[in-house]
């Protein structure tokens, strides 16, 4: 009855809700009880409930397969890749901005950062592959008037996870600040006062206010974060793929287009999907006691 009384006295408030709720239901939670034809010989014109039920099959065959350790291997490290080198970035810079007192000149930054977040993988792609192609590339042809040999960047197997790591930097780096930025908005400016009282440095304030202020909003993100450890990008890799690089650049995405889904073997690749899943599942579940155990909120 409680709950009857709250929706009559605030309807406009959960009037608001309802699209988000919606979406959510419709989007994200009805299409899991697709996840049950991993666990069958999935047939379309059958359907789900006339399918065969081959039990674990699928997922042994994919943990049988000689493939699977590399597929992990390069999965993991450009996960790794991305959380040591890209999460930190946009903490980084938002700090940076939040030091500049000329606002004029940091919406103008803040502009020019944005801008890449717009731009599609198809035109990264095109302007990666125009950069470093050896017939003409600028990065080619600036290391040959150096007198160095041209290097072909997108058939190496040493620099396709510079690569990937690169655009998603230059890509989403400026629009990963939003949310910092918005939660050093909040800071009480009392604080840096009496940091200035106490004798404290631009560098004291920042390690001792600024940084302690948005702790819990980077703990938040890095445990979000880690619920999407294994997506490591489809579109941006597929589209890096070659016979040169797939050796390295082949990961759980990429696998379950070419093994799966081109194939019609939709039972094989919800397997796939749901062990990204289970994993991801744990990391946020330890990520968060984790995060409990230090004293920060988590996420639940």
């Amino acid at each position: 009855m409680q709950l009857v009384s709250d929706i009559k006295r605030e309807q406009l408030l959960y009037l608001m809700l309802l699209p988000g709720v919606l979406f959510f239901i419709l989007f994200k939670y009805l299409p899991m009880l697709g996840v049950v034809i991993a666990f069958q010989d999935y047939q379309p014109f059958a359907g789900i409930l006339h399918s065969h039920w081959v039990g674990f099959k699928h997922f042994h065959r994919f943990f049988m397969d000689p493939t699977f350790w590399q597929l992990f291997k390069n999965t993991l490290l450009l996960a790794v890749y991305n959380l040591l080198f890209f999460f930190p970035l946009p903490i980084i810079l938002s700090l940076m901005l939040n030091e500049v007192r000329k606002q004029v000149f940091k919406r103008f930054v803040q502009t020019v950062i944005y801008i890449p977040h717009f731009i599609s993988w198809v035109v990264v792609a095109g302007l990666t592959y125009t950069m470093l192609t050896t017939e003409g590339g600028i990065v080619n042809e600036a290391l040959a008037s150096l007198g160095s040999d041209k290097i072909n960047f997108l058939l190496s197997t040493e620099w396709f996870r510079t690569i990937i790591t690169s655009q998603a930097i230059w890509k989403e780096t400026g629009w990963g600040t939003i949310i910092f930025l918005a939660a050093l908005a909040g800071v009480d400016q009392q604080l840096y006062e009496a940091a200035r009282m106490d004798g404290a440095g631009r560098w004291h304030q920042l390690w001792h206010v600024t940084f302690p202020a948005i702790r819990t909003t980077i703990i938040l993100l890095l445990i979000l974060r880690l619920g999407s450890f294994l997506d490591t990008g489809f579109e941006q890799i597929f589209l890096m793929l070659n016979s040169g690089n797939r050796v390295v650049g082949d990961v759980f995405d990429t696998y379950v287009y070419t093994t799966g889904l081109k194939n019609a073997q939709f039972s094989y690749s919800t397997a796939v999907g749901v062990f990204k899943s289970v994993v991801s599942l744990i990391l946020v579940i330890s990520a968060n006691a984790l995060a409990k155990k230090v004293g920060e909120e988590g996420v639940y």
